[in-house]
C-alpha cells in the first residue's frame, strides 16, 4: 500500500521556522519525484518546492525562494521542508506528492503526482 505521511505542522509566530516530514512507503522512494504543494481557504492548490526523479535537482516556487530548503533521507524514504521566515501568508495546509517523471518544466503540475499525503496544517500568526 502506498502511503505519504506528512507531519511537522502546527502553529507558529511570524518569523518562526518549521519542518515538515514527508514518510513514504509502498514505492520505489528513488525512483519518484516528491513535491510540496500548498492550499490555504478559498485559493487555488500551489506548488512550493520539489526534488527532481533522477538526479535529484531542488525546485522552489518564488514564495518559497530563500526561506524554505528541501532535502530528502533516502535511507528514512523522508523528503523534508524546512521552512524558516514564515510569514501568515504561508498559512495553507500542506501536502507531500511522489510521481514518476517530476522536472522542468511539469514540476508544479498536480496531475504530474501520483501519489497524495493527507496533508499537515500550518498556521502563521502575525
Amino acid at each position: 500500500e502506498v502511503q505519504l505521511v506528512e507531519s511537522g505542522g502546527g502553529l507558529v509566530q511570524a518569523g518562526g521556522s518549521l519542518r515538515l516530514s514527508c514518510a513514504a512507503s509502498g514505492f520505489t522512494f528513488d525512483d519518484y519525484g516528491i513535491g510540496w504543494f500548498r492550499q490555504a481557504p478559498g485559493k487555488e492548490r500551489e506548488g512550493v518546492s520539489c526534488i527532481s526523479n533522477g538526479d535529484r535537482v531542488a525546485f522552489y516556487a518564488d514564495s518559497a525562494k530563500g526561506r524554505f530548503t528541501i532535502s530528502s533521507d533516502h535511507a528514512k524514504n523522508t523528503v523534508y521542508l524546512q521552512m524558516n521566515s514564515l510569514k501568515p501568508e504561508d498559512t495553507a495546509v500542506y501536502y507531500c506528492a511522489a510521481g514518476p517523471v517530476i522536472t522542468i518544466p511539469n514540476m508544479w503540475e498536480a496531475n504530474e503526482y501520483e501519489y497524495w499525503g493527507q496533508g499537515t496544517q500550518v498556521t502563521v500568526s502575525s
